[in-house]
């Protein structure tokens, strides 16, 4: 796929700075490469998404084995490279584009076989995950991401780390963590250790289309407010509108409307959603 005023020769690695402002850091280590690939599981009959595929560390080990390969990529020297390295296998497409403008239904008629991969810069991490988690969802996703939000994701209820990034995710979908990653087989060497993570979209989805947007709002207006109880946050939360009594609606769901919303569990923040709007 050609790409609007992409790039001729001289766009590869050698040339190619590092853009801070994108987050770009790049995997060197191809043992590693090998095991992120392998983790997502993927073979001749799929289609496979790589979100910011940089200078083609994953991308290589994924041409020629998959059905069809799709690039996404924000820089736009580096978007052309690809274009060029890859110009000769046809299953292989590039676009240069911010993952975020494009739907997973714009690249595939069934983004429920779809399967996803990628180096996620760590600036954008929680948008790129929530965005590829909007129904309907891929089949599974591969993602190297920063080890502090690989912890976020898969704290236990009750601890500092549970959030609304826990829950978001978590209530969709089963989380493992397939390795951690030090920040040495990185080029240049950011200031942190990463992580990959296996998301698997649970099918079908506990939340249903219609309780999507309200369980989203539900949830980051309990941890916007995370220090105040249950009770508090429903009765005075500006983005919450509750009729009758929202002490009487958490006790009626076995919840004390002193606990805090890192207690929940994200079933709970389900059938609280579901109590709100009179829902499933």
């Amino acid at each position: 796929m050609k790409i609007p005023g992409s790039h001729g020769p001289g766009t590869g690695e050698e040339r190619h700075r590092p853009r801070r402002s994108l987050g770009q850091n790049f995997l060197v280590d191809r043992g590693i490469q090998r095991r992120i690939v392998e983790a997502l599981e993927a073979g001749p009959d799929d289609t496979v998404l790589e979100i910011g595929p940089g200078r083609g560390a994953l991308t290589d080990h994924l041409a020629g084995r998959v059905g069809r390969l799709v690039l996404v990529e924000l820089d736009r020297m580096l978007a052309g490279a690809l274009e060029q390295q890859y110009a000769q296998q046809p299953a292989v497409e590039v676009l240069q584009r911010d993952i975020l403008d494009v739907p997973l239904a714009a690249l595939t008629p069934d983004p429920r076989s779809l399967r996803v991969i990628g180096n996620i810069p760590y600036n954008v991490t929680t948008p790129i995950l929530f965005h590829v988690l909007e129904p309907p969802r891929p089949a599974v996703v591969v993602v190297m991401i920063q080890d502090e939000v690989a912890d976020r994701i898969l704290a236990e209820p009750g601890g500092k780390s549970y959030g609304a990034l826990s829950v978001g995710v978590r209530a969709v979908a089963r989380v493992e963590r397939v390795m951690r990653v030090p920040r040495g087989v990185f080029r240049p060497v950011p200031g942190v250790d990463s992580a990959v993570i296996r998301i698997t979209p649970l099918d079908p989805s506990p939340v249903l289309p219609g309780e999507e947007q309200p369980f989203r709002t539900l949830v980051r207006s309990c941890f916007q407010w995370r220090r105040k109880q249950l009770g508090t946050i429903l009765r005075d939360h500006p983005d919450l509108t509750l009729e009758g009594d929202g002490m009487e609606l958490l006790r009626g769901l076995g919840i004390d409307p002193r606990q805090r919303p890192e207690t929940l569990a994200p079933e709970l923040f389900l059938a609280l959603v579901r109590a709100m709007t009179g829902g499933a």
